[in-house]
């Protein structure tokens, strides 16, 4: 490998064999790369890549990793291992959980010709069940599809129970508990009468497929190392996924960033993250800090934010870049005055000659930019 690409702290991750590894990667600080080196350093010692499974947030991210990881073993001179490389076991948690079925679901009682239900596709099941139950009357004010749609997702996700989750996120549909149930009790009959699967029943399928004895003494015996990008992101099923994939944590690599998680309307949890130690005691932590997107007065803002979590993994981001002015706070009475001072600045700087196009106003929720 050539050791003169990476700094130091993404070559002692790219390099890590044996036990549980963990990177705990701060934003701008090459996390790709690292992961592809680390894959591409696996084949380069000899792993099958047939026996890597390389999971990620989406299937574009999978694409560009192989890709990259192609490439790299071209410039490596591995034409073989570039070829073979197709082999790996790419993908996202859902595509790989509907592979594994369709070849070893027989073992759980589960076709091999199953169909899957997209997001649109499942809320119109729920709204012709909610519909039959009388439910979608007006003076119902039951929830709409979409919401019970929702609702269903974070119970089966999170694994909390639908009056618990209601009481916790929902308390406004506190009345409508008890239809909610039925409504959902309902739902999974349909699916499992027409041999149907969600999203959701992807991950709840390959756990069970996981807890067959059969099954996962096949499924466990493919791999030999299995990474995970965006480890902050995933919820509590997906963390069983992998303590059965991997029951010890041998060849498991996750990489991450406990400061970037923001998925818990998903059911993602930090605590996947956080207590991975704890749930792999012969872990590394290898923490990646060198920043190449930002400025230090940037950066050294960042840090002083974050430091104030009462949880986290210690990490101080840097950067070799000294420049950039100092980032400004501005506080606003209410949102008129936010719109107003920010379109009062985008103005001066196209005044100062900074082209629009050079500009970008960041929003926590696409409907803010309304």
């Amino acid at each position: 490998m050539n050791s003169g690409m990476l700094n130091p702290e993404q070559q002692r991750a790219v390099e890590h064999s044996g036990g549980p590894l963990l990177i705990i990667a701060g934003a701008g600080t090459g996390k790709t790369k690292t992961l592809v080196h680390r894959v591409a350093r696996l084949i380069d010692r000899g792993v099958p890549p047939g026996r890597i499974l390389l999971l990620t947030f989406t299937r574009r991210a999978a694409a560009e990793m192989l890709h990259r990881v192609d490439l790299l073993l071209q410039e490596q001179g591995k034409k073989n291992a570039s070829i073979n490389h197709r082999n790996i076991w790419g993908g996202t948690f859902h595509a790989v959980a509907t592979r594994l079925l369709r070849m070893y679901g027989l073992a759980i009682n589960l076709p091999r010709d199953f169909t899957i239900l997209d997001r649109g596709d499942s809320e119109d099941l729920i709204g012709t069940i909610r519909a039959g139950m009388g439910l979608d009357k007006a003076a119902m004010k039951f929830p709409k599809k979409g919401t019970c749609m929702t609702v269903y997702s974070l119970h089966v996700n999170s694994r909390t129970p639908v009056d618990e989750l209601v009481a916790q996120r929902y308390p406004w549909l506190k009345s409508h508990v008890k239809d909610l149930k039925k409504v959902f009790e309902a739902y999974e009959k349909r699916k499992l009468a027409a041999s149907t699967l969600d999203y959701d029943d992807l991950l709840m399928f390959w756990l069970k497929l996981l807890e067959n004895k059969e099954a996962a003494e096949k499924i466990v015996g493919r791999f030999d190392h299995v990474l995970v990008d965006e480890y902050q992101d995933t919820n509590i099923v997906q963390s069983d996924i992998l303590k059965r994939l991997c029951p010890r944590g041998h060849g498991l690599t996750v990489v991450g960033d406990d400061a970037q998680s923001i998925y818990s309307f998903r059911a993602a949890t930090i605590r996947n993250i956080l207590d991975f130690p704890k749930q792999f005691p012969d872990t590394t932590v290898v923490t990646v800090e060198q920043n190449y997107r930002s400025t230090s007065t940037i950066l050294e803002t960042t840090n002083q934010v974050i430091s104030i979590a009462k949880e986290r993994f210690k990490k101080n981001l840097r950067s070799e870049n000294k420049t950039g002015a100092m980032p400004v706070h501005f506080k606003c009475y209410d949102d008129a005055a936010q719109v107003d001072f920010v379109v009062k600045e985008i103005l001066r700087l196209k005044e100062q000659g900074i082209p629009f196009k050079d500009q970008a106003v960041l929003f926590r929720a696409s409907h803010h930019s309304l």
